[in-house]
């Protein structure tokens, strides 16, 4: 099979996706172009702001991309590359392109709140209490491992105390993009300039910072990056989200559209064989197809984190409900090209059952087959690994600093009661520096004591995020009276796929537990994260499909 081959008909698939199934969708739920969305109803300047849909959109984009279509293709290509490519197309076509459009759809018809304040609305406070714990644990992990990652991707020493100008030269880019944003930001607010003059200043910054970042390398060791990361992650929270979110993010587009091309145009001139086998069986080493390839492709075909990010802050800023179907259904779809493409890498250079020597993480992977497809050119492949590097970064910060945000907003809405009148308790909980200080100090204690202990849940806790999601959705769209069937056989996938998985991993580690192998500093978060994820699933799970089946619930 040729590599090329496999993406034209992955994006023709896609396209024909969003053209057909995507306005199906919109056109069921009802989008109406003459609403008042919330970013105009409750603007003030500093979370609401109506933003131009190209600027929304890169927001969504860089949020949701991160490196999770990268490393999930690659690592779940063990199965063989005909699973991971269906999944990663019937997936982003009819699981997570539905669960984003549908969870910004939502949040937008519901003042722009999260998933948490939906729940509230349709099943009750009890399963908004249990969602948004579940949905603050998830936010924890995610700031307290992006933080780690980003830190050692900023880390400028070896061990042997060289200096490592690749990592020092993204770490300069990241911190001139801030900056650059903080001032773009202000520029797009006062001069409201049309897309096309956005999007050319946009990547003339880029650029800039690039430059700036090769030609003033920062050397500074992983500690020191955790903590300017989590400072960062604070002030980020709290700053009005067109200053620096919104404009960082669209900057941050265009680098990894760019890294996408260079994918793209190095497949089409190489047009690279696919070395790897079509199918691998049910079970390779200790991992079974089902339903480890599910969670492992995770934000190639769906991921729960995309509906807080639409819930959380795109909501926010959508300025017309006609712009919903690109930004939540086109997004994803992009996505899931995005991870065609790493399928594509992994399978190009891995040559019977071998990879290159010291390519062994899909970040090198990736970086490694995109230079080589690029030799062509003649481009040095230091350069473009370096690109690569930068841009992989950049985006994992960008998700980190949503979600910092999104933790806030899972505390503060935790201790909102419509209609009551906070005491000073709630008032302190809910102020926008204590819950994000919360979020941050909790995710720091996660990062120092070994976040990676329980990382492997991130797989199983982010697909029931999106079933959770979905079920919520659900409800609300039966009790508006709108179509929300096709919602049902995906939330019920993805809760036996991620039920079963977090059984799994919680067994596992209890038979440890009986034959004397469990090890304690390892093993104890992950099962005792395990258990609670799976019983706040559970219950959250049960109120809403009791609510869909006309039950009354707390």
């Amino acid at each position: 099979m040729n590599g090329l081959v496999l993406f034209l008909i992955s994006a023709v698939v896609l396209l024909l996706a969003y053209i057909t199934y995507g306005r199906y969708l919109a056109k069921k739920w009802g989008i109406e172009p003459e609403r008042k969305t919330p970013a105009y109803e409750f603007e003030d300047g500093k979370d609401y702001v109506p933003n131009q849909p190209v600027i929304v959109f890169g927001h969504h984009f860089t949020s949701i991309a991160g490196a999770g279509p990268i490393n999930g293709p690659i690592i779940a290509a063990m199965f063989g590359w005909v699973p991971v490519l269906l999944w990663i197309i019937f997936g982003g076509i009819f699981f997570g392109a539905v669960q984003d459009f549908v969870s910004l759809y939502v949040s937008v018809r519901n003042k722009g709140k999260t998933i948490g304040y939906v729940i509230e609305l349709a099943i009750g406070k009890t399963g908004k209490r249990l969602f948004l714990l579940f949905m603050w644990l998830f936010s924890v992990l995610v700031v307290a491992a992006f933080t780690d990652i980003v830190a050692l991707t900023f880390n400028g020493f070896a061990a042997d105390g060289s200096l490592i100008q690749t990592n020092a030269s993204a770490a300069s880019t990241s911190v001139v993009f801030i900056v650059v944003a903080v001032l773009f930001g202000f520029y797009l607010r006062m001069r409201k300039p049309k897309a096309l003059e956005s999007s050319l200043i946009a990547i003339s910054l880029l650029v800039i910072c690039i430059a700036i970042g090769v030609l003033f390398p920062i050397y500074l060791k992983q500690r020191a990056w955790i903590y300017i990361i989590l400072t960062y992650a604070v002030l980020a929270s709290v700053t009005p989200i067109w200053a620096l979110l919104a404009p960082r993010d669209f900057i941050n587009t265009f680098l990894l559209l760019a890294i996408m091309l260079s994918a793209v145009i190095g497949i089409v001139i190489a047009a690279p064989s696919v070395n790897i086998p079509a199918f691998n069986g049910f079970k390779v080493g200790n991992n079974y197809l089902f339903p480890i390839l599910f969670v492992t492709v995770a934000c190639g075909a769906i991921s729960g984190f995309h509906s807080l990010v639409a819930s959380g802050t795109v909501s926010k800023q959508i300025s017309n409900e006609k712009y919903m179907l690109p930004v939540g259904y086109g997004a994803m779809l992009v996505e899931s090209l995005l991870a065609v493409v790493a399928l594509i890498c992994v399978a190009a250079i891995t040559i019977n059952g071998k990879r290159p020597e010291g390519v062994t993480t899909p970040f090198q992977i990736f970086a490694f087959a995109i230079s080589s497809f690029l030799s062509s050119f003649n481009m040095p492949p230091h350069i473009v690994r370096t690109f690569i590097t930068l841009g992989l970064s950049a985006f994992a910060l960008t998700s980190l600093d949503t979600c910092a945000r999104i933790g806030r907003f899972a505390i503060q809405e935790f201790f909102t009661d419509e209609g009551t009148v906070p005491s000073p308790r709630v008032k302190f909980l809910t102020n926008k520096w204590v819950a994000t200080l919360l979020t941050c100090l909790f995710s720091y204690a996660l990062a120092v004591v070994g976040y990676s202990t329980i990382w492997p849940l991130f797989g199983s806790a982010n697909q029931l995020l999106g079933a959770l999601a979905l079920i919520a959705c659900a409800v609300y769209l039966k009790k508006t009276k709108k179509q929300g069937v096709m919602l049902y056989f995906p939330m019920i996938f993805l809760l036996i796929v991620t039920l079963t998985a977090l059984t799994f991993n919680v067994w596992g580690k209890i038979s440890k537990l009986i034959n004397g192998t469990f090890i304690f500093s390892v093993d104890i978060l992950q099962l005792l994260f395990g258990i609670l994820l799976f019983c706040l699933g559970i219950m959250v799970a049960v109120q809403g499909i009791n609510k869909l089946r006309g039950k009354e619930v707390a």
